[in-house]
């Protein structure tokens, strides 16, 4: 079987990748434009795996896709590529309307172009997934989940445009035919993350004894997903899922950020002992606008249909990330020293200050 993966050299596509080529024995053609989240380094252990190819390009390139789907002739495409940081929205929403709704828009049309002109056979098989998240359908109260069926309520640009490229999706599949599949993800976690997110930045921070900023009281509340476990599901939903369905991914690991930030200080302090607690590092800041306040997702559908569910607990997930992070400080001192250095993002003012803890 030969995939296209487009943003695999990302934090949750360099996961997905990983486990296609070296555990499902998959042909991988990598596709990145290789911005200030990717990192070629995340696919060390695959870039001269004989199953395995990268190709430098941007899916707002509609030529260059289309050239892409003609070389490769892929059995499915799953699409990761986006900008991602809803504090990068806030500053500056126009990537993110560009990439994700223009460039997902560009990568159906090319693929749409390629599905049509195939032999029955393999165009009844192929499959365009797209992966989306959580936060399309906005913010939730203390109680109840995300459904399939929950409707859309964006709040962010970050989230907008990401339901723009949902509905872009679902679109190509009733309008045209495209046999494509969707699925929303909660916060995912694990090794290899870009230090502008929650947990690497604190695990960072921390490690060097600067201020953890939490923004607001720290009390919003998001679903916890290991990365090795959500690459998981989306190869169970590549392999598995139904043309045209929606399939909500998540860990069952509800937690506030306070919490996360709190259980990554013991973590450090067990891991790497200092003076004092990296509690006493914990800062708080004024909060994010538009900050939702709670996610949790209801993963019945694709534990039911699929057979999926996450391995990891949070507690076992976080433990192999902090040890990695502590392992691997030439991985993210190479990012700090040039592409980020963990300055507070969506102040809409151009000002800095110090990042706060956000998970999203």
């Amino acid at each position: 079987m030969k995939v296209i993966v487009t943003g695999g050299a990302g934090f949750i596509g360099s996961a997905l990748v990983r486990r296609l080529v070296l555990d499902e024995g998959v042909h991988v053609i990598t596709v990145d434009s290789l911005t200030y989240a990717g990192n070629l380094t995340s696919l060390g252990e695959v870039m001269a795996h004989p199953r395995h190819r990268f190709v430098q390009a941007d899916i707002r390139d509609g030529a260059a896709m289309e050239r892409l789907f003609k070389d490769e002739a892929p059995d499915a495409v799953m699409h990761l590529a986006a900008e991602s940081h809803v504090d990068r929205s806030i500053d500056g929403p126009a990537d993110f309307i560009d990439t994700n709704i223009i460039g997902t828009y560009r990568l159906l049309e090319a693929a749409r172009a390629f599905w049509s002109a195939i032999p029955a056979p393999k165009r009844d098989a192929f499959r365009f997934h797209h992966v989306s998240t959580d936060e399309v359908y906005g913010s939730l109260g203390p109680d109840g989940a995300f459904s399939e069926t929950t409707p859309y309520a964006p709040n962010s640009p970050y989230s907008a445009s990401k339901a723009g490229s949902d509905h872009l999706v679902r679109a190509w599949h009733h309008t045209y035919g495209l046999p494509t599949l969707i699925t929303n993800c909660s916060n995912n976690y694990g090794p290899r993350q870009f230090p502008e997110k929650l947990i690497p930045l604190m695990i960072l921070n921390g490690l060097e004894g600067k201020p953890l900023p939490v923004y607001g009281t720290g009390e919003n509340v998001r679903d916890w997903l290991f990365v090795d476990d959500h690459a998981d599901a989306l190869w169970h939903v590549v392999k598995n899922g139904v043309p045209g369905e929606v399939y909500n991914i998540g860990g069952e690991e509800e937690r506030t950020n306070i919490d996360v930030v709190r259980t990554i200080c013991d973590l450090l302090d067990r891991q790497l002992p200092a003076d004092r607690s990296r509690r006493n590092l914990i800062t708080f800041v004024a909060d994010r606008p538009g900050h939702d306040a709670r996610y949790a997702m209801d993963i019945s559908k694709i534990t039911t249909e699929l057979g999926w569910r996450p391995r990891h607990t949070f507690e076992e997930g976080l433990e192999k990330t902090v040890a990695w992070y502590l392992s691997n400080r030439n991985w993210w001192e190479e990012i700090g020293s040039g592409r980020y250095a963990g300055e507070r993002l969506g102040l809409q003012a151009g000002a800095k200050e110090f990042a706060p803890a956000t998970a999203d």
